[in-house]
């Protein structure tokens, strides 16, 4: 990291993966005594037309909000070292745009009133869709060709399947298309490094699913007294459910959808109450020519056994 500039980060990748999340968890680590003070959230799409620049930094004097503030200096001023992130920066205006060299260069800004805000000390995220597809479709064939490689070895040695962004894909595809986007070489030059987030693997997705379950677990038990279970094919029913371009998103809807809307229906009915367990199963149906027909079933019990 130069002493001289502030660290900037550029997060690329697929809506619901988890860029905006890793940068709340950076400002926690980073400000653990006060990290809503120190983590600074400005949704670009808010910032699409010039005029907002007066809202980024401040109006002049003269000017309707003056005494106000702007929404990024009036947070840096509070906090100089914040965790500062600028949610989908490819909406962002050009103006704006200009308004950042000064500010990821030099890490001072100058507001509305004239006062220079020192922020060498920040941390500037950045967050992006631009060039996910591209970066979804390299991933997944890199994984295939990994696990093909790792069918086809015969000893017992250990293959590690971990596949990486090359520098040749990061050149020739994802620097395209930020440059066609940003259409300036130097604010794409002020960029301390850009971080790649993968579309998630069956195993996380896993992970996804059974945590959005427990969470649910915990709720019934502790709101309704239920004790809900699941079978683990359910788990691998409801991963059918991801969508890339969605990421975690759709699994915490797919979970909504069919299992969190049977529960609640069932206890709107009163089918299941107090001290049930209700138990999560899958029953899978015939196989026919375009896919397997599956569904969820809730197995319930009212608890007058124990």
């Amino acid at each position: 990291m130069d002493d001289d500039r502030p660290l900037v980060l550029l997060f690329l990748g697929s809506s619901g993966i988890g860029k905006t999340e890793l940068a709340k968890q950076i400002a926690k680590y980073l400000h653990r005594k006060n990290p809503e003070k120190g983590f600074i959230r400005i949704d670009m799409s808010e910032y699409q037309d010039k005029y907002e620049a007066a809202r980024f930094i401040g109006a002049p004097p003269g000017y309707i909000g003056y005494d106000e503030g702007g929404q990024l200096t009036k947070g840096l001023t509070s906090c100089p070292n914040a965790v500062v992130l600028f949610d989908e920066i490819e909406k962002a205006h050009t103006d704006i745009l200009t308004l950042m060299l000064q500010l990821f260069d030099e890490g001072r800004l100058t507001d509305g009133h004239g006062r220079t805000v020192k922020c060498m000390n920040a941390v500037f995220i950045m967050t992006s869709n631009l060039a996910a597809n591209e970066i979804n479709c390299y991933i997944q064939k890199a994984r295939l060709e990994a696990a093909v490689k790792l069918l086809e070895t015969i000893d017992d040695r250990k293959v590690i399947t971990h596949v990486t962004v090359s520098k040749e894909f990061k050149e020739t595809v994802i620097q395209r298309i930020l440059k066609a986007h940003f259409k300036r070489d130097e604010f794409l030059g002020r960029i301390s490094e850009m971080v790649y987030f993968y579309p998630f693997s069956t195993s996380e997705l896993r992970q996804l699913v059974v945590h959005e379950l427990e969470l649910w677990q915990k709720r019934s038990k502790k709101k309704h007294r239920i004790f809900l279970s699941w079978e683990p094919n359910v788990v691998d029913l409801l991963i059918e459910g991801y969508y890339v371009h969605y990421g975690a998103r759709s699994i915490k809807h797919e979970v909504d959808k069919r299992v969190v809307n049977m529960l609640a229906l069932d206890h709107e009915q009163g089918r299941i109450g107090p001290h049930c367990k209700v138990t999560v199963t899958s029953n899978y149906g015939k196989v026919d020519v375009s896919a397997a027909c599956a569904s969820i079933e809730l197995q319930i019990d009212d608890g007058n056994t124990y």
